[in-house]
Order: structure tokens, then sequence, then C-alpha cells
């Protein structure tokens, strides 16, 4: 009985040592993989915010507080001169591709003008990063708005959706911007779905990423995600916790914040000292003016809730990463596709071009079935469903300080983004600026260099056009850029150029213009940008040959990119 009894004893702790044996081979195991993986290809993160102006998260000196993009600024690099093509459709056409928008066929939005650069619809003779990516053997995800295709409706073409184009998953809607409660077209992959009744889209964006970045921890593979917010597009919907939190912080009324952003951009270093506040926009009153000031705080308020949302959206997305241990080695890309919007709204349209614009994403009740109040009327505070309105011009001009202009133009209130990176395996001197001049269109590169992957010159029997933007890796480490060519600009007529320290820039005479008051409209206009970077000192009457020179550069930009003279465009259906 006792040999039977100490034989059971030995069998049982036989059991338990190979238990513990495997569970430590295992752990190693999972330690080795991790190991492996911090090594490996990084993972790459794009976020990409809806006009969102160069001074509205805190640390590029905003009044709204954002942590969580703080820490990836604190931890990586704050880029000061990086821009965007000032407009949505355009700046994600140039970022997914890595060409001009008009080489990508989206020189304008989602509407076939005609020619080339205007389909309205993603060039076949373009790849974007996730095809690209995906070749290398990443796993590819995409949570948010695509916003590359007219084609959106269910029984319309796929060609140009997401999943066609180089995504395993994707999870969000086709079209430009939508109720935060209720998006137009919801979809999961290539399939169109309901969203629950309890439901916000930037929260739900931030939840479909996490869940996309533990899938891809349970594998070998890198992982591309590109995480494309609506907020805080219009309209401006935000939880009543998240607008409470901002309540007051903008009772100073736009000039005096503007002021004071414009102050803490230049004690961060991020403008020289000389630099100049431009005048406010003339479609802009001073705040003192203001007849509805409590009104016009509200709207501010509930935009500052969207940035808010999003801004937790960030920490979730780090604790993810921190999580799964792939925080180290992965580079995250922070911007935004155009500068703040001075866009307004009228009943149940959107003010285009000083003319009314009927919206079939403005929805006419709420899932509920209580009607939407569609327009910015005095005393009607956003963030609620059944709600649909924006914070307009006078806003924006806080939104973009300190330049001048908005989303749309080309003056660098509309082209100047926000732009973060952040890789704790690729920066070493971390929480510093950057001035090297950046343009969307060079992520593509960036993505390209530390991947390995190779672009090709062939996909699915097109011929594909040349690369245009440059890697930004040796910004990384402080060198210059190889950039040989000048930036360039065309968005319904405005134009600009870039070339060594002079910007050439004009404003079309009838983009917004019963909106403006603008001295200078449609003709050239040139500034020193390494002391004038807030373009308040024409230079154009004293260097007339420079005029020439960077006219002519562009000219002969846009003959050989598709670019049309906006005065032939038929933008009647539009």
């Amino acid at each position: 009985m006792t040999n039977f009894a100490f034989g059971t004893q030995a069998i049982y702790v036989r059991l338990i040592l190979m238990f513990f044996l495997l569970f430590f081979t295992s752990c190693l195991s999972k330690h080795q993989e991790n190991i492996t993986r911090k090594y490996s290809k990084p993972n790459i993160i794009i976020v990409m915010l809806d006009d969102l102006g160069f001074s509205d998260i805190s640390c590029y000196g905003s009044e709204i507080p954002t942590p969580n993009i703080d820490a990836l600024a604190n931890n990586g690099l704050k880029y000061t001169q990086f821009r965007n093509a000032a407009r949505c459709c355009p700046t994600r056409a140039s970022l997914m591709t890595g060409l001009y928008p008009h080489q990508a066929g989206i020189g304008h939005m989602m509407n076939d003008l005609g020619y080339e650069g205007y389909k309205g619809d993603l060039s076949i003779k373009s790849v974007t990063i996730a095809q690209v990516l995906k070749s290398a053997g990443y796993i590819t995800y995409m949570a948010g708005k695509w916003h590359l295709t007219r084609f959106t409706k269910p029984l319309d073409s796929t060609h140009n959706w997401p999943i066609q184009r180089g995504f395993d998953k994707f999870y969000g809607t086709l079209p430009g911007y939508g109720s935060q409660y209720n998006p137009v077209g919801l979809m999961e992959n290539n399939n169109f779905i309901s969203p629950p009744k309890e439901f916000y889209y930037t929260d739900a964006l931030t939840q479909k990423s996490v869940s996309y970045i533990n899938e891809a921890s349970e594998t070998q593979k890198p992982f591309f995600l590109y995480l494309a917010y609506t907020a805080p597009h219009y309209p401006l919907h935000a939880t009543k916790k998240a607008i409470d939190r901002h309540r007051g912080r903008f009772s100073k009324g736009w000039d005096s914040l503007r002021s004071t952003r414009f102050g803490r951009l230049k004690n961060l270093g991020m403008l020289r000292p000389e630099t100049k506040l431009p005048e406010r926009d003339g479609m802009s009153i001073s705040w003192e003016d203001e007849p509805n000031q409590g009104w016009q705080e509200s709207r501010m308020e509930a935009y500052a809730g969207m940035i808010e949302h999003i801004d937790q959206g960030i920490g979730n997305i780090m604790r993810a990463l921190e999580v799964n241990e792939q925080l180290d080695n992965t580079i995250i890309f922070f911007l935004s596709d155009n500068g703040g919007s001075a866009e307004g709204h009228i009943n149940n349209t959107v003010e285009r071009w000083g003319t009314p614009w009927k919206s079939p994403l403005i929805p006419e009740k709420t899932k509920n079935g209580e009607i939407v109040t569609s327009g910015d009327f005095v005393g009607l505070e956003l963030g609620p469903e059944h709600t649909f309105g924006s914070y307009g011009p006078k806003w924006s001009n806080l939104s973009n300080a300190p330049f001048r202009m908005h989303k749309n133009w080309v003056h660098e209130g509309g082209i100047s983004t926000p732009f973060i990176v952040h890789w704790p395996n690729g920066i070493e001197d971390k929480g510093t600026m950057r001035h090297q001049r950046g343009h969307v269109m060079d992520i593509m590169a960036t993505c390209l260099e530390i991947s390995g992957a190779t672009y090709p010159t062939e996909n699915n029997g097109h011929s594909i056009k040349a690369l245009q933007g440059i890697s930004l890796v040796p910004s990384f480490r402080n060198n210059g850029l190889d950039r040989k060519e000048p930036l360039f600009w065309e968005h319904e007529g405005n134009r600009a150029v870039i070339r060594d320290r002079w910007k050439l820039v004009s404003a079309y005479p009838g983009s917004w213009s019963s909106m403006m008051e603008f001295e200078n409209h449609g003709n050239w206009e040139l500034y020193d940008l390494e002391i004038d970077r807030t373009e308040t000192n024409n230079l154009a009457a004293q260097f007339p040959e420079i005029v020439e020179e960077l006219s002519k550069d562009w000219k002969h930009w846009a003959d050989n990119n598709g670019v049309v003279n906006y005065r032939d465009l038929n933008l009647e259906t539009y």
C-alpha cells in the first residue's frame, strides 16, 4: 500500500514538473517572439485628423488640453514646417499614394469633372501605402474615413474601396463626413452595417483600432494601421461630459486666444521671435463686436469636446501598444488633412463659395426619430445628435493661428498641419522639434524606407506613376532632406509654390469670395518664409524676377501634372 502511494505521489510530482516545464517553455517562446518582433520591421500607424487647425492641440500652443497627444510629442518629434494639400480628399490621395493629388486623380473632390486629374476616384496608375506594405509582409488595417472614391453606395463599383486597395480589414465610412452618432454608410470590410443604438463614431474607431492591434500582436507579422478620424470636422458632435469639461475655456474670445496661442508658439520655438501675427481675415469681426458671445463660446466648447474624444482615443491606442509590447517598435505619424474650416451651415445646407449647397450626408432625423436641426442658429448649442452645425470662420481664425486663411486655401492657414512622429526604437533626441520642410506625400517614401518595401513600377497591368515624395527618415536624426524639386499646390484655383526660402501664392478670385475681403485676390504674392512664416509682408513688387521664375516653375508643374484652369472646370453639378 505504501509503495502504491509512493508511486502515485511520484507520478503527481512528474506531472507538476512537466506542467511547469511546458509553462516555462511557453513563456520563453512568447518572450523570444516579442524579442524577435522588437527588432523586426516596425509597425506603422498613421493617425489622420479632419479639419484640425495648426494650433488646436496644446503641444502646438492651444488652450485645449491634449495630454495624450502631447505625450506623443514629448517622446517623439514635433515638426514646424509640415504641409498638407489644403482639403480632405486631395490630402488623403496624396498621403496614400505619395503623389500630388492631381496625379492620383483627385485634384478637386469626389466628382468627375472630365479630366484625368479630376476624376474623383483614385487613379489606376497609383498604388497605396497599404498595397505596398502588404507586398512586404505587413498585415494592413484601416479604421475611419476613406474619401478616395465617388463610388460610395451599396451597388456601386468596389474597385477603389479600402479592401480592394490593399487593406486586409476595414471599418469606417467611404464619404467625407457625417454624424458622429449615425454616420451614413458605416461599413465593415465591404459590407454596409448599421451602428448600434449607443454609438459614437470617434470612440468606435478607437475601439476597432485597439482590436486590430491586439489581433496583429498575436501574429509574428508587422502591421500597418491607418486610423482616419472624422473629428473634429463638422457636425460638431461630442458627449455632454466631454463638452462640459471645456465650459468657459473660450470666454476671452477669438482675438485674445489667438494672440495667446501666437505667444506660446514663439515661446515653444516654433516661430522666430520677429514673426508677426497677421490681421484677422475680413470674414471675422472682433470679439468685442460679437453680439452673441455666449453662443459662440458653446460652439468652440463642442469643438474642443471632439478633440478630447480623440485625445482619449490616442491614450487607448498607446496603452494597447504597451500591453502588447509593441510600443517601442511602432512608428506613429500624427497629422491633420487641412486647416480649420471656415464653412458654415444654413438650414439643411452647407455654405460653399458663398452659396447654399444641399448635402446628402445631413440626416433629417436622429436614430430615435427626432428632427435634426441643421444650421448655425444663434442659441442652438451643438453636441447632441439632433444638431448639425459648425463653428464658422471666426473660430477657424483661432484654429489656424498664427497663419492666414483656412481649409481650401493654400496660404499657410490652409496647408500647415501639426505633425508628430513617435518611434522609440528609431528616434533618439525625443521631445525636440524639426524645422525640415515636409509634405504629406512624403509619408509613403518614409514608410518604404523604414519597412524595406519596394515601390512598384507596375500594378495589375497598369504602369505606376513615379513617386513624388521623399523620405523623412534623415530628419529623424536632424539631417537635411533630399528634396530636389520645389513643392507645388493647386486647389480650386488657389495656387502656391515653395522653393528654398520663397513662397509664391495666390487666392482664386471666386473661391468663397463673398466671405472674404482679400487685398490681393487672384494676384501672385511673394513671401520670404525664413523670416515671414505668417505671410505678412508681400515682396512681389520688390522681387519681380523671383515672381516670374517661380510662376514659370508653377506653370510647368501644372501643365505636366494634370492641373486644369479652374475656370474651365464644370462645377455646376457639384
